[in-house]
């Protein structure tokens, strides 16, 4: 597993620190936040900047604006709900860099916070190779540089990746970031057995490397969700109008040729639910898929004998991996095999981990999240750890140059570099 450097062996006594955090909160069309957890994991790390005696400059994005200042992205409603949540005044900058930015990081105080605007206001933050100056002037506005984005640490972007070697020696991981790599590499690299992995969502193209990954890991593999009907078409078993990928019929039976070979069990739905209509059904019924779906109708969720068995083996489980939906579960009425299962994972002993926003959605929804050993924030980040064993985020913290680098910009800050 990677080494990288914890935000506890730096000093931070007197230091402006930069703190890439994942502020990409949902926002309703009044600017108010609809869902604050990524707000409340990042106090951690900025709790003990400040109580190490250190500035705290943090960086975020938001929503999708490409290079451009758009208000409808700002991120003053992270701002005042941070304020609320630390009982300290955060200020906004007008920007993330520039001369006025500049200025207000020159100022910053032992004990003040300072809240870049949305780094995706500037193409160089997704495009650092389109406008190198973006990050040179980004680390120019502190000493010590932490990454506590998990979340975006698969993303090569100007500040989870390229700005860690501007910082030699003084870039680390943050408490939320050491928790990701902890729980995904550690439990994972050796789990405790026997370790059964749900996968679940909509496509088996995204989630390919993992579901390969995870067969060289797993002693199970529970599938489900839309995923499930490309691996049913590829045994020529009729799906209806049910969601599917015809592009990997060859890459899904293959895995199942894999799993067969190596005596792995790679478990599919016995049973499911079928409609006409997710989203105003005039119908539903259960299914066996010995008996396929019927040309008109699509499935939605797992069945009830589908239910008890992944059911009975999470409760034999002692390491338990899930990401995505088992079923259409933003619709009550196809929610149940989701919710089951997010109950079994919640009911079982087992090591627990569980990842990507429709699980969490589902967790936050039965109010189980709290019965969840980890909850990963980053549904993308933590399918690409799981297969590779790194991140570019993580890759630049391990890979920090120990040679000073020169940084126009704030010298009498950063003179001791």
């Amino acid at each position: 597993m990677k080494q990288i450097r914890s935000i506890e062996q730096l000093s931070l006594k007197g230091k402006k620190v930069l703190l890439r955090v994942d502020f990409n909160v949902p926002i309703d069309p009044k600017g108010n936040i609809t869902d604050d957890s990524r707000l409340k994991a990042s106090l951690p790390s900025i709790q003990y900047i400040l109580d190490q005696g250190g500035a705290v400059i943090l960086m975020s994005h938001l929503g999708r604006p490409e290079g451009k200042n758009d208000p409808k992205y700002s991120l003053k409603p992270c701002a005042k709900r941070l304020e609320s949540l630390i009982g300290l005044p955060v200020r906004l900058a007008p920007d993330c860099i520039g001369p006025a930015v500049q200025e207000l990081a020159n100022t910053l105080k032992p004990g003040q916070i300072l809240l870049l605007e949305n780094l995706r206001f500037h193409d160089g933050e997704e495009h650092p190779e389109k406008d190198p100056s973006f990050v040179k002037q980004l680390a120019s506005l502190g000493e010590v540089y932490i990454n506590d984005a998990f979340g975006t640490a698969h993303r090569a972007h100007a500040s989870t990746a390229e700005i860690a070697r501007y910082f030699p020696d003084k870039a680390a991981a943050g408490f939320l970031m050491e928790k990701e790599v902890r729980f995904l590499g550690e439990t994972l690299l050796n789990p405790k057995r026997p370790f059964y992995a749900i996968v679940g969502g909509a496509k088996i193209s995204t989630k390919i490397g993992v579901l390969e990954s995870l067969l060289k890991k797993a002693d199970a593999l529970l599938i489900g969700g839309g995923m499930a009907y490309t691996f049913f078409k590829a045994q020529g078993i009729p799906i209806g109008q049910s969601i599917h990928e015809d592009a990997f019929l060859s890459k899904a039976q293959e895995i199942m040729t894999y799993a067969k070979k190596q005596n792995i069990r790679l478990l599919l739905p016995e049973d499911i639910v079928i409609t006409d209509s997710p989203a105003s059904p005039s119908y539903s019924k259960v299914v066996s898929i010995s008996e396929g779906i019927p040309e008109a109708a699509q499935g939605v969720d797992i069945g009830p004998k589908t239910i008890k068995l992944f059911t009975s083996l999470i409760k034999d489980s002692a390491t338990i991996l899930w990401n995505g939906p088992l079923g259409v579960f933003e619709t009550d009425e196809f929610a149940k095999g989701t919710f089951a299962i997010a109950q079994a994972v919640a009911d079982s002993s087992a090591t627990s981990i569980v990842g990507g926003g429709d699980s969490l959605a589902a967790l936050q929804k039965s109010h189980l999240s709290g019965h969840v050993t980890h909850l990963s924030t980053g549904g993308g980040a933590s399918l690409e750890y799981i297969e590779s064993g790194t991140l570019p985020g993580i890759e630049a913290l391990c890979q920090a140059s120990s040679s000073p680098m020169h940084v126009e910009g704030n010298e009498k800050n950063r003179s001791d570099k």
